[in-house]
């Protein structure tokens, strides 16, 4: 299984910018929860964003909600975060991950190897 994430980079406060995922081997994003956390130097890994195998259900950590989006492409197993309104406290490596039910309600057990998120 691999979760090979892109779309990092340095950015303005107030600017945009939207991370992807391509998911690929066991774990699909139409059979299992994925979603996106965040590790911010000397600070704990958070979860940022997650969406279920069905897309109904989609879960934003509080500060993120009205600024962040989760959506996926089901054709091409990718999972995608849009990030606008992007505030220097968002600077962070953000991660990908995929967790083994359909449901989020199990925690992760793939994660990616994170792309920067830098934001001044």
């Amino acid at each position: 299984v691999q979760l090979v994430e892109s779309g990092g980079g340095s950015v303005q406060a107030g600017g945009s910018l939207r991370l992807s995922c391509a998911v690929s081997g066991y774990h699909h994003v139409s059979r299992n929860c994925v979603g996106w956390s965040r590790q911010a130097p000397g600070k704990e890994r958070e979860r940022v964003a997650n969406i279920n195998a069905d897309s109904t259900t989609t879960i934003y950590e509080d500060s993120v909600k009205g600024r962040f989006t989760i959506s996926k492409d089901i054709a091409k197993n990718t999972l995608f975060l849009q990030m606008s309104n992007l505030k220097p406290e968002d600077t962070a490596m953000y991660y990908c991950a995929a967790g083994p039910l359909r449901s989020c309600s199990a925690l992760p057990n793939k994660w990616g190897q994170g792309t920067q998120v830098t934001v001044s």
